[in-house]
This record gives structure tokens, C-alpha cells and sequence, in this order.
């Protein structure tokens, strides 16, 4: 069972430093999905070590949806195992502390990760607050991001 507040924790004592347990992607294209991956598996979510699964045990032994974005939205969504991350496709309301919203930031793609950390409020763009890597950020605003596209994940698990 998912533990919203031992993820948070994770991302307050790591959000600006990187864990020697994983390796850092900042120079392989972001390290924000990799971020919120280990906040998820110390928040108590399984791991899925299934070939097409989601998984970390080196930069060699690792599930591309551990660390990808577009990767981890297309495992999450379809996943239906009792192991891995779990979501659903929702709205900014259904949101709370420990889920994951996506970002698409100039370019076609979403290309960006965070994991909701503070919401002071009913969520909006105004009370939700994010935390994420690559651009080291700890409680940041969502309203204070630029994005063309944005979609929200509840995690079911």
C-alpha cells in the first residue's frame, strides 16, 4: 500500500541532492521521472522486475519507465498487476499529496515530472505545490510552471 507521506519525506530530504543508490540522469535528459520513481518506491510501491515492467537496480538494470517520461505514463496507466506504480488518468480536483502530474514544456512531448508534495487548500493550479529534479525545485508553486500541455495522475496503489 502506497504511503503518500513517506514519498513526501523522500523528496524533502532529496530534492536537492541525488541519492548514490541511483544514478543521476540530469546529464541523459532530466532526472525528474528517476526522482519521483524513488519517491514512489520509498513510499512503499513494489517494484515490477516483469521485462516491460518498473524497476531500478543500476543504470544498466533498470525498466525504461522508471525513468522515462512518456515511459512511466504508458506503464501506469496500463498497468494492472498488484506490483509497480498504478494510475489513472483525472482531474486537478481529484488530486492530493503523493500523486504525479506531467508537463509538457516546449516541446511535443511531455518532458517533464513532478510529485505533488503540499497542497494548502481545494487543488488548483494556485494551492498545488510540486517537488521534482533537474531543476531542483522543493514546494514550488504549479502556477509558477510554463507548460503547453499538462496531465494529471492519480495513483492508485
Amino acid at each position: 500500500m502506497y504511503d503518500r507521506q513517506l514519498a513526501i519525506n523522500y523528496a524533502k530530504n532529496w530534492w536537492d541532492k541525488r541519492n548514490p543508490a541511483f544514478y543521476n540522469f540530469d546529464k541523459l535528459g532530466g532526472d525528474c521521472t528517476n526522482f519521483v520513481s524513488q519517491c514512489l518506491v520509498l513510499g512503499k510501491i513494489e517494484m515490477d522486475v516483469s521485462p516491460l515492467g518498473w524497476y531500478y537496480y543500476s543504470l544498466n538494470n533498470r525498466a525504461p519507465a522508471f525513468t522515462g517520461v512518456e515511459q512511466l505514463f504508458n506503464y501506469s496507466v496500463s498497468n494492472n498487476k498488484n506490483v509497480g506504480v498504478r494510475c489513472k488518468l483525472t482531474t486537478i480536483d481529484q488530486l492530493e499529496i503523493g500523486d504525479i502530474i506531467q508537463l509538457c514544456q516546449r516541446k511535443p512531448v511531455f518532458n517533464h515530472c513532478v510529485l505533488i508534495t503540499k497542497i494548502d487548500g481545494t487543488p488548483s493550479l494556485e494551492t498545488i505545490f510540486v517537488t521534482c529534479h533537474t531543476n531542483d525545485v522543493y514546494n514550488k508553486r504549479l502556477s509558477d510552471y510554463f507548460y503547453t500541455k499538462i496531465r494529471f495522475l492519480k495513483i492508485l496503489n
